[in-house]
């Protein structure tokens, strides 16, 4: 390639002239590309815009299209005094609303087993007793459960190395080895072991199996279980209540269906009365969490008119040559999603009593946006009221309205919006035809200063043979007029 600078000889800004009609070549081609470029742009930046709301509302939409936050139920507890707190409660959604006065008057609990006294032959320290002479073992189960563990001993084993291999044991199911020192000759050291395992007839049981006479100061029983020794010092015990009177039990701190689709768990002891012996009782309401539903309501409203507004945003037309239009202004498809979720929207829904939105307060005002209005406009009643209505004498109804898996509103929004917002959903197909689009003006813009470079090399040469030919005759000129002059 012979690109250089022209005019040289000839002293004419054919170099000029050259980037000019280049420049003439390029521009209108580069402006087009541009424009198109930046109308791709455009809708590639509008189409992420309106998936991005579209899958905002569709979480919002996801909220209401369940039972399970649409029927539920709320427990509320007054308890006799604010510092005591003796149980929680959860309630499903099928719980019947009514009022509980329940008390909790035992906590449950695991068994404890002591060694004895030293003056009763128990062990006189912790630090060099050894438990026994020779290889021997102890087994730790709950009869009434498959739980177990085996504890092997080598011979000059002591208390503390027993404590420690129990609580350091991989199998151990929940029981913890302490040594207390009392202080006393008479008291001498002993080894406390707890178990977690409630529930009344659930004691610790410690097996000496090799029937080794040192190990029974540590065991309850021996290999056969026929002799006992240590005996608990707090057996395994229920969780006790009392509902309205009636008495009931757990094995553990939790009540699960005692009364039907409700379950509390008891923390600590109800107070007792003046006579120290009865318990005060706590209030336990089921009632119908309206507060939450008004809530998911509420946000749905939000979000589809944060939709709303994205998709005037991006379908608006400028007033003036100085506003422009948005970047999805006139498009098929985004009229398209409006109309359909319009007509989801405003469907009846013939199993449910409410039969649409309007019946919990939800309408479309004068700008295409959905509200629950507070003053009454029609004669109805207003969108607050129609709202509170629907919450306290058709509870249920609402959730009908809108999780029936026919005609439920927020299922067929949902199954409707994800055409849309899938991978393989319409916006993602659209998404990736403007894409190809972009690639296809990146390649014509590579073509097109591939066509130019190819021009400008023709020019040049054009150029360079005239630039050549006008030094040439410059150059006679001045040798004749020399030999002239």
């Amino acid at each position: 390639m012979t690109i250089q600078s022209l005019g040289v000889g000839s002293g004419l800004d054919l170099e000029g002239l050259v980037t000019q009609l280049l420049e003439a070549e390029r521009k209108p081609k580069t402006d087009a590309l541009d424009s198109k470029e930046e109308s791709v742009e455009a809708e590639i930046s509008g189409l992420g815009k309106l998936k991005s709301k579209l899958e905002d509302f569709q979480k919002s939409v996801d909220d209401l299209r369940s039972d399970e936050n649409l029927k539920g139920r709320e427990p509320t507890i007054n308890n006799p005094s604010e510092g005591v707190e003796p149980f929680t409660a959860k309630a499903s959604n099928s719980a019947l609303e009514g009022d509980y006065h329940l008390a909790v008057t035992q906590l449950a609990g695991g068994s404890r087993i002591e060694t004895a006294d030293a003056v009763d032959g128990g062990y006189a320290n912790s630090s060099d007793t050894v438990l026994s002479a020779g290889s021997a073992s102890l087994t730790f189960k709950i009869d009434a459960s498959s739980d177990a563990f085996t504890i092997n001993l080598n011979a000059g084993d002591s208390l503390e190395d027993l404590r420690n291999a129990i609580n350091a044991s991989d199998d151990n199911f929940g029981v913890t080895a302490s040594i207390i020192d009392t202080g006393t000759l008479d008291g001498g050291a002993k080894l406390v072991f707890t178990s977690d395992t409630t529930g009344a007839g659930n004691d610790l049981i410690i097996v000496n199996d090799n029937d080794v006479a040192e190990l029974d100061l540590v065991s309850t029983t021996d290999s056969s279980e026929a002799s006992t020794y240590l005996a608990p010092v707090r057996s395994a015990q229920n969780a006790k209540a009392t509902i309205d009177g009636i008495d009931v039990e757990s094995e553990t701190n939790k009540f699960e269906n005692v009364i039907e689709n409700v379950s509390f768990e008891a923390s600590e002891l109800s107070e007792l009365n003046a006579d120290g012996v009865t318990f005060k009782t706590s209030k336990l309401s089921i009632g119908y969490d309206k507060e939450a539903v008004e809530e998911t309501i509420r946000e749905f409203v939000t979000n589809f008119n944060a939709l709303q507004a994205e998709i005037k945003l991006l379908t608006k037309y400028g007033e003036s040559d100085l506003e422009e239009d948005g970047a999805l202004a006139g498009d098929s498809l985004v009229r398209g999603i409006q109309t359909g979720i319009n007509n989801i929207l405003f469907s009846s829904v013939d199993s449910s009593v409410l039969g649409g939105l309007f019946q919990i307060g939800i309408e479309l005002n004068d700008q295409n946006e959905l509200e629950i209005s507070s003053s009454d406009n029609i004669g109805l009643g207003s969108g607050d009221d129609r709202l509170q209505d629907a919450l306290d004498d058709n509870f249920d109804q609402i959730a009908a309205l809108f999780t029936d898996e026919n005609q439920g509103i927020a299922v067929r929004l949902y199954d409707y919006v994800e055409e849309y917002t899938s991978y393989s959903g319409l916006l993602k197909s659209r998404e990736n035809s403007a894409k190809d689009q972009r690639e296809k003006i990146y390649d014509e813009r590579l073509t097109l200063e591939m066509r130019l470079a190819n021009t400008e090399q023709i020019l040049r040469d054009k150029y360079l043979n005239l630039d050549q030919t006008v030094s040439s005759l410059n150059s006679t000129g001045a040798a004749l007029m020399a030999s002239l002059g």
